[in-house]
């Protein structure tokens, strides 16, 4: 794998020492900028592009989602994780829609930032577990609200277990171990259960499976 470049967005500077120094111990990242505001991230990516951003939500002046905006019309392929203590539900999904990578808790450990960075670097999503139970349960409530009015999808028996699975958080390589198919069947089935969904990623996958009653909340 090559390194992995990764941009630090923070207006606290204790905390991104401390994400330096976790970092530091991560061998598949390399730092290549941090920066304390909005401002001062739109300005480094002009001539500084890294493979993942870590984005603060909350910042004075341009806040992250400001910052998020901005960032992803100038470049549409920028992989970023924001960074929060907050893990409401509809702060979550309001993200998701606008199509943020990954959603980490400020408080997570070295484990959990290096997973989430390879895995958006390698897959495009990341949601911590705390943020992946605010978000269900969120979707519980909308579900018992919300009637299944017009629904269309149709799954195939082995489409349900593979949805069921990515749901889970399973890669290709160990749905196809489970379901002892190869890892290329698995991808064509992710690719026919988005297009019957209409979406585009994983998130956006699972809310809407959710929400019409493919996965149980």
């Amino acid at each position: 794998m090559n390194t992995i470049k990764v941009g630090l967005v923070d207006d606290h500077e204790l905390f991104r020492e401390g994400i330096k120094l976790l970092m530091s111990r991560i061998e598949e990242t390399e730092l290549v900028f941090d920066v304390g505001s909005g401002i001062a991230a739109l300005e480094e990516l002009k001539s500084t592009m890294p493979d993942v951003l870590l984005l603060d939500l909350d910042m004075p002046g341009k806040n992250g989602v400001d910052t998020f905006q901005e960032a992803r019309e100038l470049y549409p392929n920028l992989k970023v994780i924001i960074l929060t203590m907050h893990s409401e539900e509809r702060m979550i999904s309001y993200l998701m829609e606008m199509g943020v990578n990954g959603y980490l808790m400020k408080d997570s450990n070295r484990e959990t930032l290096r997973n989430a960075i390879l895995n958006v670097y390698e897959k495009g999503i990341y949601y911590s577990e705390e943020v992946s139970k605010a978000m269900l349960e969120g979707l519980k409530r909308k579900t018992r609200l919300t009637p299944r009015v017009g629904q269309k999808i149709v799954l195939s028996a082995r489409e349900q277990e593979v949805l069921e699975l990515v749901a889970e958080g399973y890669s290709n390589k160990e749905i196809a171990e489970k379901l002892f198919i190869s890892s290329r069947t698995v991808d064509g089935h992710r690719t026919n259960i988005l297009q019957k969904f209409d979406v585009h990623n994983t998130a956006k996958l699972v809310m809407e499976a959710v929400r019409k009653g493919f996965l149980a909340g």
